[in-house]
């Protein structure tokens, strides 16, 4: 059923724009062609599908309350955004059941797993600690799911041929991950961009290149590492790095040296990903456009039916310019929910709704299909 589910939202999300006016245009693409019989996903609340509420089952957690998952489920189940993720609308264009959370332990892990855990950093806490970075919401790091993986992995094959043999046919997304480790050193820390490049986004990217190098050595071939977004015209950058000085917007109205640093960390994640495939000729690491496939839903917005004059604001959230109050967040007591998220770009300020992943990842197909040499490796 929720497979049907989907495939209808899929059909209505292509045929409810003409399409010749848009200048990527988003043909209904499907990665069945990859014959993908299993996804492991590792990453933060972009991907997270349940793991932070069952890591913090004794506490209310982001994301565990109604009104996230009103759309499609009808109840929250970890997910940030009203209803489906990207992961979601990627299992659906395999031909795959939905991914379960690692941490949901009677689950049936048949069609892979998903390690993404809300909150989670690239780096450790230990790491961020040092700098008085902290993470109010998780201790996970990307170290922490490639041991729930590798913890997995020996459990399930009988040998390390047998692992390669299985995960040779399997995708991997490492990411998006190394947002959080940035958000919570401007936003939580006071830190400056200046420090993000020369100290944090080093050893994120290392960290990130050191995580696809192990999945490689496991037995992976064909793996998708995301990058990541133009936080520069989102709801909680507007609002808290808000300023009267014009010239730090730019023609979208969005925060200019937000989304500069955005830029350079996805291009030392580009750098690291041609490394990988130097080292790795046998296997394709692909890069995911989180960024481009943001801004082209972004500019587009009217042409897909989306609200333009809210394209900065969530649906579900309160207060100042940008609908945003970061003490009182969306599933707080006396938030409101707009009538219709399909109209809106952004779900709570800080992620998006089911209808901008769905549109994103059709944009994100079409970009990685022939990079990701399916047939080449089948």
């Amino acid at each position: 059923m929720a497979t049907l589910q989907v495939s209808i939202l899929f059909h209505l999300l292509v045929i409810a724009i003409p399409l010749f006016l848009l200048p990527h245009a988003c043909h209904s693409l499907s990665l069945k062609p990859c014959s993908f019989p299993l996804i492991y996903q590792l990453g933060d609340s972009i991907a997270d599908t349940g793991n932070l509420i069952r890591e913090n089952a004794s506490q209310t957690t982001l994301c565990s309350q109604f009104p996230y998952g009103k759309t499609f489920f009808r109840k929250a189940t970890g997910r940030c955004s009203d209803g489906l993720l990207i992961i979601d609308f990627v299992a659906q264009t395999v031909g795959l059941p939905f991914l379960n959370p690692y941490l949901e332990r009677e689950a049936d892990f048949s069609n892979g797993v998903n390690f993404a855990v809300t909150g989670a950093t690239a780096l450790p806490s230990s790491f961020l600690a040092n700098y008085n970075i902290v993470n109010p919401y998780t201790n996970n790091s990307l170290d922490v799911q490639l041991g729930w993986m590798q913890t997995y992995f020996n459990s399930t094959c009988t040998t390390q041929k047998d692992c390669a043999q299985k995960l040779k046919r399997a995708l991997f997304i490492v990411g998006e991950i190394g947002a959080n480790d940035v958000n919570y050193a401007l936003l939580r820390a006071d830190k400056s961009i200046d420090f993000v490049k020369t100290t944090l986004l080093p050893p994120i990217i290392q960290t990130i290149k050191h995580a696809v190098t192990k999945t490689l050595n496991r037995g992976a071939i064909r793996v998708v590492v995301p990058g990541n977004f133009p936080f520069g015209c989102f709801p909680i950058y507007l609002t808290e790095l808000k300023t009267n000085d014009t010239t730090a917007y730019d023609e979208l109205n969005c925060l200019r040296e937000v989304n500069n640093l955005s830029v350079y960390q996805n291009n030392l994640l580009h750098q690291a990903i041609g490394e990988l495939n130097q080292e790795n000729p046998n296997a394709v690491v692909v890069y995911a456009d989180y960024y481009n496939a943001f801004l082209w839903v972004f500019r587009n917005a009217g042409l897909l039916g989306f609200d333009e004059t809210s394209r900065q604001k969530p649906c579900c959230g309160i207060g100042g310019s940008y609908n945003f109050d970061a003490t009182r967040f969306c599933g707080s007591p006396g938030v409101p929910v707009c009538p219709n998220p399909s109209k809106s770009i952004h779900w709570d300020g800080i992620h998006l709704t089911q209808r901008t992943y769905g549109f994103m990842t059709q944009w994100l197909i079409r970009d990685i299909l022939r990079k990701i040499q399916c047939s080449h490796f089948s």
